[in-house]
Order: C-alpha cells, then sequence, then structure tokens
C-alpha cells in the first residue's frame, strides 16, 4: 500500500495510505448498485403513473439526473466520499491532503468519461497501477487521489499509556498538539524504533522543537519519547 504525505495545520508530516485498487473498485460496484437501484425504481414509478416516455421524454430525464451527477453530488456533499466509498473507508483527498473544491471534483467527474465510460475502467486501473499514488487520468488533472481511513490498530500503538503514579512531566508545551496529531508522532516515532530508522527520530524531535519552541539537550530518542509520556499525562489528566 503506498503512502502519500500530507502536512498538517502544526506542519507534522502525515503519512497516508492510497486506497487499494481492490477497495476502490468494490465502492464502485457497491455505486453502481445503488444508481441501478435509483433509476430502476424512477423508470417503475414513472410507468406505474403511466407517464409514456415519448410523450414525457423531458421528465424521464429529469428524474435521471440525480444518477446521471451521482458522483459529482455525493463527493461535494460528502467529504470526498460516495455511499461505496463511505462503506469501504475511503474518500478523495488533495495530493496535499487539502479538501477538494466543486472544480476538483467536477474534473474527477468529467474524467470519468475517458477513466471509466469508454474504457469499462482499464485506464482507470492502468493508471493507478501504474502511478502508484492512487490516482486515475481524473485525479491527475484534479489533483486529487483517494485515501484509506482504515487504521490497523496494535494496543501498542494507541495514546492509552499506564504512566508511573509519581510521573513528573517535562514539556507542558506539549499540548499544543491535537490527539490526532500525537497520535502521528506516536506511530512514526513507533515505526523508526522497529526498523531503527535513528534519521526520522532526528526529523521528528526537530519538528517537535520548532512548533513548540521547546530547547533540551536530550538526545531524539529520549527526547521524543517523552514528550509523548508528556502528551499523554496531560490528555489523561484533563
Amino acid at each position: 500500500m503506498n503512502e502519500i504525505q500530507i502536512e498538517t495545520a502544526q506542519n507534522i508530516s502525515i503519512h497516508q495510505n492510497a486506497a487499494h485498487l481492490g477497495d476502490r473498485m468494490l465502492a464502485y460496484i457497491i455505486d453502481s448498485i445503488v444508481i441501478s437501484i435509483y433509476t430502476f425504481l424512477m423508470i417503475f414509478l414513472l410507468v406505474y403513473m403511466n407517464i409514456v416516455f415519448e410523450d414525457a421524454w423531458h421528465l424521464y430525464l429529469i428524474v435521471m439526473l440525480p444518477a446521471f451527477f451521482y458522483y459529482l453530488i455525493l463527493e461535494t456533499f460528502m467529504n470526498g466520499a460516495t455511499i461505496g466509498k463511505r462503506i469501504m473507508s475511503i474518500r478523495v483527498v488533495k495530493i496535499d491532503g487539502s479538501t477538494p473544491n466543486f472544480s476538483s471534483y467536477f474534473i474527477r467527474w468529467v474524467m470519468r468519461i475517458v477513466d471509466v465510460a469508454l474504457s469499462t475502467g482499464g485506464v482507470a486501473v492502468l493508471t493507478i497501477l501504474l502511478r502508484g499514488n492512487g490516482q486515475r487520468l481524473g485525479d491527475i488533472a484534479a489533483g486529487t487521489t483517494v485515501i484509506t481511513e482504515k487504521k490497523k490498530v496494535k494496543l501498542e500503538d494507541t495514546m492509552v499509556a499506564n504512566l508511573p503514579e509519581n510521573y513528573k512531566p517535562s514539556y507542558p508545551q506539549v499540548t499544543v498538539f491535537k490527539d490526532a496529531e500525537m497520535q502521528t508522532i506516536k506511530e512514526l516515532y513507533s515505526s523508526a524504533r522497529r526498523n531503527g530508522d535513528h534519521n526520522v527520530i532526528v526529523s521528528l524531535a526537530e519538528k517537535i522543537k520548532e512548533v513548540t519552541n521547546i530547547t533540551t539537550d536530550k538526545k531524539p530518542l529520549e527526547f521524543v519519547a517523552i514528550v509523548i509520556k508528556d502528551y499523554i499525562f496531560y490528555t489523561q489528566e484533563l
């Protein structure tokens, strides 16, 4: 699974995972089923009302508009998700992690003609596999990608920790971080320790110092560990 780097408001890098191609395909199938059900129900309703297509084709056109604009409407008003994407826990974001605007969703929707409709999804699948960052042609044109919001949570990766009863925090400045940002710091720290990647820990320590204005001569490994414990201490005390 490929990662996409996103900068938070505190300039902390979050590595978001690009959505699996399988999840995107399942989301597409679910959305197609939803569209098909809506279309069938609308046609059934019009036929039940004895409305003949030849006499009221414009009415058929109007009731079919929601199906036609399905992706554009839902992604715009559901924060980059559709029913299928919501079920699969994936959504559209800008490549820098920000929320797409209407024009971005519109470009993705228009490009579906090439990505999906004309090629039966072949172009989209090929582009996603070749690009490696979750982008089909519509995403490239719109500057977006699709990320997964599924998280594999392990006990040691959670923010809950048993601190000693006499634990004394060192850096009250850590409360400037949000829970999600500190969780990201902890995940990066734990991953770097497991992989022996000292450079990541050094970079993490420097970024924390920059955001909090903390001055210390402690080694990066020890410093980041204390920051995490201090944050847990202060948040557990609230």
